[in-house]
């Protein structure tokens, strides 16, 4: 999901690039809204990830570039890997380029760091 009628072709492109390597890398599912939120911007975030196809496997990155909203919405499933320090630590990063202007950087940024930290830990066996 993706809504901005502010942004080109070309900064769609690599949102959906950084979107797609996230799921890669994760194994979840990954959208992004650009846009108007509501006066409660979590709220309305939480009810735009509600409606996606599998929300328990998704993370939902919402930004309101007119009033400086950013809210990152996780499903129980992602929350076992993805938790709020990491989401904390990429809020921070995309904020960091929004205040220089670059919002569509700060959303790659931001998308392929949620990407890494969903990664599944890997197993270590060990045989006896």
């Amino acid at each position: 999901m993706l809504a901005g009628d502010a942004l080109t072709p070309a900064e769609i492109d690599r949102i959906k690039k950084a979107v797609r390597n996230a799921e890669a890398i994760s194994r979840f599912k990954f959208s992004v809204f650009v846009g108007v939120s509501e006066e409660n911007s979590r709220g309305y975030a939480e009810r735009l990830h509600s409606s996606l196809a599998d929300p328990e496997h998704s993370v939902l990155v919402m930004c309101d570039p007119e009033f400086r909203a950013l809210e990152i919405v996780t499903g129980p499933e992602v929350r076992r890997t993805l938790g709020d320090v990491e989401c904390g630590l990429a809020a921070a990063s995309m904020q960091a380029s929004f205040v220089g202007g670059d919002i569509v950087g700060g959303l790659v940024e931001g998308i392929q760091q949620l990407g890494e930290a969903a990664r599944a830990p890997k197993n270590l066996h060990v045989k006896g």
